[in-house]
Parts: C-alpha cells; sequence; structure tokens
C-alpha cells in the first residue's frame, strides 16, 4: 500500500532510467516493471499517471511502434551536453580519479540506462595526469564561501620536492588574502585573490592550498579589482607565471596567424611588415614561460623588443646551447 502512494514518483523514475529518444516502454512493461516493485496497477490509470507527469512537465511521447510505446524524448541535459561534461570531468588535473569517477556515475544518472553506456565507454580517467589533493572540493567551496560572504581567507601553501613530499612553502608561512575569482587556465585550477602584505593582485593553484580557513575580516583591495579583466590577465600571464609585465613586438610567420589568435585572441591588431611577416604588440607578463613559449616556434616568431626582453631570451638561449653543447 504505502509503494501505491508512491506510484507516480516511481512512475516518472522508471521513464527517466529506462526509455528515451530511441527505447520506449509499452504500457504491459510498465504495469509489469511497477508490479516488480509491488505496486499494483490498472492500464486505465496509467493513461491519467502518465498524462500527470506530462502536466509536470516530463515530455513524454507516445509512438506506433508496432506496440505503442511510450518515450521521454527530451530531458534537462541532452547527450552532446553530457559527454561535453564527462570530457570535462576527465580531462580535469584538478579533478582527483576517484572524484572523476564518482562524477561521471553522477552525470550517468542524468540520461537513460541505454544513454548511459554512451557515456561509460567515454571514459578513460585511469592513467591521466591528476591531482592527488583529495580536498580541493573542500577548498573551493570554502573559497566561494569567503567570496560571497566578502572575506578573506588564509591558508598554506606547499610544493612537492624530489622525494615526491609535500614541502610548505616559506617554512609554514600562514597566507592571508582577498579572495576575489576561481579560474581554470592551463589544466589548473587558480585563486585570484589581493595580496594586502604586499598590495598586489596574486594568484595561487588551489590544488596546492590546504588548511583554508574563512576569516572573520573583510575583504582588501576591491578597488583593484574593480575594472579587472581575466580573460586579459590569463593572456598576459603564460601558464599562470608571475613577470615583470612588458608591452613586447613580435615579429610572426604568417602561417602563425592562427596560433597568434588562439593564444592572444581574435582582437588582437596584426601589422603586416612583409609578404612573409606580420608584428604584434601585447602586453605580457615576462617568465621563462613566455622565453620557452617564443622558443617553440624557433625563427618562425621573434622578439623586436624590448631590447631587455630580447636580450634575456638571447642569455636563455646561450645557456641552453652550452648545457648541450658540454
Amino acid at each position: 500500500m504505502a509503494n501505491n502512494k508512491l506510484k507516480i514518483l516511481y512512475l516518472m523514475r522508471l521513464f527517466l532510467e529506462r526509455t528515451d529518444e530511441k527505447h520506449g516502454l509499452t504500457l504491459e512493461e510498465i504495469a509489469s516493471a511497477l508490479g516488480e516493485m509491488g505496486i499494483s496497477v490498472e492500464r486505465k490509470a496509467l493513461y491519467s499517471d502518465i498524462e500527470a507527469l506530462r502536466t509536470f512537465g516530463i515530455d513524454i511521447q507516445m509512438r506506433k511502434e508496432g506496440a505503442t510505446r511510450y518515450h521521454v524524448v527530451s530531458r534537462d541535459f541532452e547527450m552532446p551536453e553530457l559527454k561535453l561534461l564527462v570530457d570535462a570531468v576527465q580531462g580535469s588535473k584538478f579533478i582527483t580519479p576517484k572524484k572523476s569517477t564518482e562524477l561521471i556515475k553522477k552525470l550517468e544518472a542524468l540520461a537513460s540506462e541505454h544513454e548511459a553506456r554512451q557515456l561509460q565507454r567515454q571514459v578513460f580517467v585511469a592513467g591521466r595526469i591528476k591531482t592527488m589533493n583529495e580536498s580541493i572540493y573542500y577548498t573551493v567551496d570554502d573559497i566561494h564561501e569567503a567570496i560571497n560572504s566578502n572575506s578573506k581567507i588564509s591558508f598554506q601553501y606547499f610544493e612537492w620536492n624530489v622525494e615526491k613530499e609535500k614541502v610548505l612553502r616559506h617554512d609554514g608561512k600562514i597566507y592571508r588574502v582577498s579572495p576575489f575569482a576561481l579560474t581554470w587556465d592551463d589544466e589548473n585550477y587558480y585563486l585570484i585573490a589581493y595580496d594586502s602584505e604586499n598590495e598586489q593582485i596574486r594568484h595561487y593553484r588551489v590544488d596546492k592550498m590546504q588548511k583554508i580557513k574563512v576569516l572573520g575580516e573583510r575583504r582588501d583591495g576591491a578597488e583593484r579589482f574593480r575594472d579587472f579583466d581575466m580573460a586579459q590577465y590569463s593572456k598576459k600571464t603564460f601558464g599562470m607565471f608571475r613577470g615583470k609585465e612588458e608591452l613586447v613586438t613580435l615579429r610572426c610567420k604568417n602561417k602563425l596567424a592562427s596560433i597568434i589568435i588562439d593564444r592572444f585572441g581574435r582582437e588582437t591588431q596584426f601589422f603586416k611588415v612583409d609578404g612573409e611577416h606580420f608584428e604584434i604588440h601585447v602586453r605580457v607578463a615576462i617568465s621563462p614561460l613566455f622565453l620557452t613559449w617564443v622558443l617553440n616556434f624557433g625563427t618562425d616568431i621573434e622578439i623586436i623588443s624590448p631590447g631587455s626582453v630580447r636580450a634575456e631570451f638571447a642569455q636563455l638561449l646561450r645557456e641552453t646551447l652550452a648545457t648541450y653543447e658540454n
């Protein structure tokens, strides 16, 4: 009797789990499945129950396919969207293998059991480079709480040594910052925050933060973020490496146009030099990662100015060459 009171809920779950655009159920199959759950149902009552689910918003269609079958033909998430989310989860370095598997299982529950098999075939979590920090989800939650409550946070920051052990930065110093944004860049999750002590905007790898606490202090630095552009910040900060910001002129071969647009955006102005080259002026943080990015392209990209950056790049080339010659 208790199950009969929940009949409409069991019926909804039956439709969502076992039917989709390509797979339907007959009234006999529905009645049989409900019977296995201890729910007795009459064919006439099923019509009104199905209509009630339609009124509630479940998109159920009746189709003649030899026998008459009922399908849920649309859901909150379509299959291409679920596949995209699965790809994002398995491709995310900051999500551990254990949590990736758990999240993908939950995404499968948003599809029918037939469609879930398509998502399972996409699961290739094993062997991917993933974070080892299981507490990252709680860290992210705490950061969002601090941002929403306009509060500072404190935490310790660590890195890995050659023994693959955690080593706290600055002898376990407690960092105290004002969090303003989270961003996903170069396969990692970063906190963008204001450091009052140094009066600078800084970023921190979320998976390298530990013992985070939301403090009872209001955030500083709001004026610095009033015109802050996250997209521009990411463009000029290669791999989120800090460095002195410079306006750099790069001379590029025409064949690199697509790569330059991918890196700096379509709005970047191209200045034609000759039939084979164009130049761009971009503001970047000068770091080893920026210089090695330029090095990737050999003679296809040349740093034209400023002279100090050009000299720094030349020094990197000499040191690299010396390593291999010796």
